[in-house]
C-alpha cells in the first residue's frame, strides 16, 4: 500500500528521462518540474504489484472537482504501463503535485466519465490523440482522489 511517504524512498521509474525528471522535482520540492511549457506534472508512488516495493513516476496531470486525472498511455503502446498494472493490483498511492503531498485512491474513470475526461486531457497534452491511433487497447484515464 503506497502513501506519500513512500515518494522518497520509491525506485525511480525506468526510462532515464523521466527518473531525471522526477528526481529534480522531488529535490527541488515540487517547484522544479511541476510546470514545463505549459503542462503539469505529479509524481506518483504505486506500490509494485509483484516485489511489494514503492516504485515512482512523472506524469502530466488535469483535474476533475478535487481529484486529480491521469492518462495511462505509454506512449499508444498495446501494453499499460506497470504503474497503472501496479495501481489496479493496489489502488492506494502516493502523490505530489507542486510542493503538496497526500496519499491517494486510484480508480479507473467510468465509461461515462471517460468521454469528457478523455476531451480534457487531449486538451492538454494533444499529442494523446495520436497515442490512440498507435494501439487498439483502450487507454485508461484514473483518477486520484486525495485521502488526507
Amino acid at each position: 500500500m503506497a502513501v506519500a511517504a513512500d515518494l522518497d524512498r520509491a525506485t525511480d521509474s525506468k526510462w532515464d528521462w523521466v527518473a531525471e525528471q522526477t528526481r529534480t522535482y522531488l529535490a527541488s520540492g515540487g517547484t522544479e518540474g511541476h510546470e514545463s511549457n505549459g503542462l503539469y506534472t505529479l509524481i506518483l508512488a504505486t506500490t509494485g504489484r509483484k516485489s511489494g516495493l514503492p516504485r515512482r513516476t512523472c506524469l502530466i496531470y488535469g483535474t476533475s472537482g478535487e481529484d486529480f486525472v491521469v492518462v495511462a498511455s505509454k506512449g499508444g503502446a498495446d501494453e499499460d504501463p506497470e504503474w497503472f498494472k501496479n495501481l489496479e493490483a493496489e489502488p492506494s498511492v502516493g502523490v505530489q503535485v507542486g510542493p503538496r503531498r497526500f496519499t491517494a485512491r486510484a480508480r479507473v474513470a467510468s465509461a461515462a466519465e471517460r468521454e469528457t475526461l478523455w476531451a480534457q486531457m487531449g486538451g492538454i497534452f494533444p499529442l494523446y490523440a495520436e497515442y490512440v491511433e498507435k494501439t487498439e487497447r483502450t487507454i485508461p484515464i484514473v483518477l486520484l482522489t486525495p485521502q488526507d
